[in-house]
């Protein structure tokens, strides 16, 4: 079998009305991109509160954030995102599932909501490996000079252990722009549905996901260089890893 390539279809007009191939492969990566940040925000707030939780001085704390992060690390994402989208608001008042049901961008708000939770159960790890990273005692100086327990995370634990930690962020930030992929299965137009919808229009196959291809790696490359860039402002002599 003999493949034809046309890398010129990208410039056709899509039978959608909305612009040329190549312009629905940039609408996806605009949701791509859009879902990725709003899932990471969540992931970093949520991750960090439970990752404090784990090394917390209170037991209940310590297994409540265990239980968590072993629920979400181990639950396919596939799976969480079916549950919120279609068992979720099964589970609420007739009135105010109605209306979950009928938001304008319940997909996007599903994606952002299922794949920042996901990511929170790993940025909680790395939270709680960066704060056991550090040495014993600073906590035993800050608990000497009267700090509580919260000014010692604030001022002592959070600060250095988000500096030690900054370069496994980066993976997990770029694993997060790779994970809105599988938002197409609720209906959510971003990079890899709109790639799917290009080569159903224009039979077209490897152009779409070549294009797409190359969009997603300029994605996490940009990302890969903004957190290097981060890493080396945040950086203080000496606590690097492996320096």
């Amino acid at each position: 079998m003999n493949y034809s390539w046309n890398w010129m279809v990208l410039l056709e007009p899509s039978p959608t009305g909305e612009g040329s191939y190549l312009w629905l492969l940039v609408t996806g990566l605009k949701w791509t991109v859009a879902t990725a940040l709003s899932a990471w925000a969540v992931a970093v707030i949520f991750g960090t509160i439970v990752g404090i939780a784990r090394t917390w001085p209170l037991k209940l704390a310590q297994t409540a954030s265990k239980v968590y992060v072993t629920v979400f690390r181990n639950l396919p994402l596939i799976v969480q995102l079916f549950i919120w989208y279609f068992l979720f608001p099964e589970l609420l008042p007739k009135e105010l599932a109605a209306q979950v049901k009928q938001l304008e961008y319940g997909p996007f708000y599903t994606a952002v909501w299922a794949i920042g939770l996901s990511m929170s159960a790993r940025v909680a790890e790395q939270v709680r490996s960066g704060i056991q990273a550090i040495a014993v005692g600073q906590v035993g100086a800050g608990l000497a000079l009267g700090f509580t327990t919260g000014q010692l995370y604030r001022y002592v634990l959070l600060p250095q252990s988000f500096r030690y930690i900054v370069p496994t962020l980066t993976t997990d930030f770029t694993t997060t722009v790779k994970a809105t992929s599988v938002a197409l299965t609720i209906g959510l137009a971003e990079l890899t549905a709109q790639a799917n919808a290009v080569q159903e229009y224009s039979f077209q196959v490897f152009e779409a996901f070549t294009a797409a291809t190359i969009l997603y790696v300029g994605v996490n490359g940009v990302v890969a260089v903004l957190m290097r860039w981060l890493e080396k402002v945040l950086e203080v002599p000496g606590m690097s890893i492996g320096k």
